[in-house]
C-alpha cells in the first residue's frame, strides 16, 4: 500500500517519520515527498598521474580497497553547480531521513520536470526501514549542453510503502547474511560487500557460492 499525504503527516506528527530539516508545504505531495538537492557533490576522477605518465583510472569496485576515486565539491549557499555535456555525479539530499517505523519504507524516484531538462536521475533504490541519513543520488546530464543545478531546488521523490508485517530493528538491519550496509549513514558513498561473498565472485566461483548459501 502507497502513503498518501494523510498518512505521511500522521507518521511525521507521532515523530516515526522525521526529516531535518523539516518539511515544507511546497514538498508534500498526493502520495510523495520531494527532497531537495544538498550542497555536496561527488565527481568522478577520470586518470592519475602515475609513474609512466598521465593514467586513466580502471576502476574495479569489487576487488579493490580504496574507493576515494572521486573530487568532493562542498558548495556554499548562493553558489551552483553545473553538469558538463554526459557527465555523471554524485550529489546528496539536502534533507536527511529517518524511519523510526518498522511497517514502512520507501523508494527513491526521479521528478519528471529533471528528466524533461535532459538530466536522468536513475531510480536509486529502496529506502530502508530504520534508515537514518541523507540520500544519495546519481545524475547524468544526457544533453550536449551545459545543465546548471542550484541547491535547494526539488531533484527527487519519496515514495512510502507499508510492509505486509512489521520488522523488528534487529530483522532490518540483516541483509542477506551480511547487517545492511547503508543503515546509519550515507555519508560513505561505496561500500563493499562482505569479503566471503566477494571471494568467490571475484574468482568466478559463482556456482560454489550458490551451492554453499542455497536457501532451502
Amino acid at each position: 500500500m502507497i502513503l498518501t499525504h494523510h498518512e505521511i503527516r500522521n507518521f511525521i506528527q507521532e515523530g516515526k517519520l522525521n526529516f531535518e530539516p523539516v518539511l515544507d508545504a511546497f514538498q508534500l505531495q498526493p502520495h510523495a515527498v520531494d527532497l531537495r538537492l544538498g550542497y555536496h557533490f561527488k565527481i568522478p576522477k577520470e586518470w592519475e598521474v602515475c609513474a609512466s605518465g598521465r593514467c586513466a583510472l580502471n576502476i574495479d569496485y569489487l576487488s579493490q580497497k580504496e574507493t576515494s576515486n572521486f573530487h568532493e565539491i562542498e558548495l556554499a549557499q548562493k553558489q551552483y553547480f553545473e553538469i558538463l555535456p554526459q557527465e555523471t555525479v554524485i550529489a546528496k539530499t539536502l534533507e536527511k531521513i529517518t524511519i523510526s517505523d518498522g511497517g514502512i519504507m520507501a523508494v527513491l524516484y526521479p521528478r519528471s520536470s529533471l528528466n524533461r531538462r535532459g538530466l536522468a536521475v536513475d531510480l536509486s533504490g529502496i529506502v530502508d526501514t530504520y534508515y537514518s541519513g541523507n540520500l544519495i543520488i546519481p545524475i547524468k546530464n544526457n544533453t550536449r549542453q551545459i545543465i546548471r543545478l542550484y541547491p535547494g531546488e526539488r531533484i527527487c521523490q519519496l515514495v512510502f510503502q507499508k510492509l505486509a508485517r512489521t520488522l523488528s530493528l534487529e530483522e532490518s538491519k540483516n541483509h542477506g547474511l551480511s547487517p545492511a550496509k547503508y543503515s546509519d549513514t550515507a555519508e560513505n558513498l561505496y561500500k563493499q560487500d562482505t569479503n566471503s561473498e566477494m571471494d568467490y565472485i571475484v574468482g568466478g566461483r559463482i556456482e560454489e557460492l550458490k551451492g554453499k548459501f542455497r536457501i532451502n
